[in-house]
């Protein structure tokens, strides 16, 4: 199957990103491994994060890469590799990625949107810190702890009581 994907050079992208075994909660279970992987692929290969929001057994990201810059795949790539290979090998693994010396830990690939406009962005932006109280993990947005919700209110783009009243 060949897979497409848009490259805009220096483009924003919103991306989900899924475990493997969507009964698991090893995002957060491991949050500090997550968030060292993540920290070391953007020394590496810089980019912005407009938007992050960790659940348990999946993420949601809104980035922007650096100008000229269109490599969001191998990104990917190091970050899940960086953080499987901080994790115990205690998963169940398939003959094919036995043979092909893969973990069992995340699907394969991920899913991308190229953000399009200033109101694609917002709409991307606000569902990534929406999406706990989407998946019903918490009933305040401010309560999920994952999330770069938190940086939003500190810099003013959120109050604390978006979607949800602080009483």
């Amino acid at each position: 199957m060949q897979y497409r994907r848009n490259y805009v050079k220096g483009g924003t992208y919103f991306f989900t990103v899924n475990l493997l075994d969507r009964n698991k909660s090893l995002l957060v279970e491991n949050i500090d491994l997550l968030r060292e992987s993540i920290r070391v692929v953007k020394l590496q290969r810089p980019f912005y994060i407009d938007a992050w929001v960790v659940l348990p057994e999946h993420l949601h990201a809104v980035l922007t890469l650096p100008d000229g810059d269109v490599d969001y795949s191998s990104r990917w790539r190091e970050i899940k590799k960086r953080f499987s290979k901080s994790l115990p090998k205690t998963e169940f693994l398939t003959q094919t990625r036995k043979r092909k010396n893969e973990r069992g830990i995340w699907q394969r690939r991920f899913w991308e949107h190229t953000i399009k406009n200033n109101d694609d962005y917002w709409h991307h932006v606000n569902y990534v810190h929406f999406n706990p109280l989407k998946h019903g993990l918490v009933s305040r947005v401010v309560d999920w702890p994952y999330s770069s919700f938190h940086r939003a209110v500190k810099q003013g783009v959120y109050t604390n009581n978006w979607c949800g009243e602080i009483i």
